[in-house]
């Protein structure tokens, strides 16, 4: 195996597409990274009923989704504060939430850390570190609006689950990694995972 690259932590919620979380978490796995998962309740019921996932074993749902690379995988339980993640003293590079419900990013823009996934984005925020909101919602209104607002006020970056056209996707495969592409172009991490405009397709 590759020589570790850096730490990263990836948060998935119940948001319809559970399939961005999934994409990016193989993708970080892949080339190298070391990721702290940590899924939300409802991301479970996601994982159930847009993959297809019989969620009743979690730790087979994670072998299953991210063998090739499961030894740099720390999977954390939504309220396990004593992860390391929890505290502003661990070199944690970012942390990335995709998808992001309107519930966890309300939480977030207000302090709330009810669980694990808030506490460490409020992490991120204080410690000036990268945190990346790719929300799912529509429509949106005003009280979203503000939510986003106030994150990226003080620091975090929204990036909305907007795949572009240009790159004439042929399967919803080609859709999601276009985003997820998007997702760590903000991030500053190099991928491969789409045509960019310009290049020779």
């Amino acid at each position: 195996m590759s020589k570790e690259k850096g730490i990263y932590t990836v948060g998935i919620t119940g948001a319809s597409g559970a399939m961005y979380g999934v994409c990016l978490t193989q993708e970080l796995l892949r080339q190298s990274y070391k990721v702290h998962l940590v899924i939300t309740e409802a991301g479970w019921q996601v994982f159930k009923e847009e993959l297809q996932l019989d969620t009743s074993n979690r730790e087979a749902v994670l072998d299953e989704l991210f063998s090739t690379h499961r030894e740099q995988l720390y999977y954390h339980p939504l309220h396990d504060y004593a992860a390391p993640i929890a505290s502003g003293s661990y070199q944690n590079n970012g942390m990335f939430i995709i998808p992001c419900s309107m519930g966890t990013l309300s939480g977030i823009a207000h302090g709330a850390s009810g669980n694990l996934l808030e506490r460490t984005a409020d992490v991120m925020l204080k410690e000036k570190r990268p945190l990346l909101l790719v929300p799912r919602e529509t429509p949106l209104h005003q009280i979203h609006l503000e939510n986003m607002l106030k994150i990226a006020k003080v620091g975090g970056t929204i990036v909305p689950a907007m795949p572009g056209y240009y790159q004439q996707p042929k399967t919803i495969e080609d859709l999601v990694r276009f985003v997820v592409g998007k997702v760590l172009d903000s991030a500053g991490i190099e991928h491969q995972l789409f045509t960019r405009w310009g290049e020779d397709r």
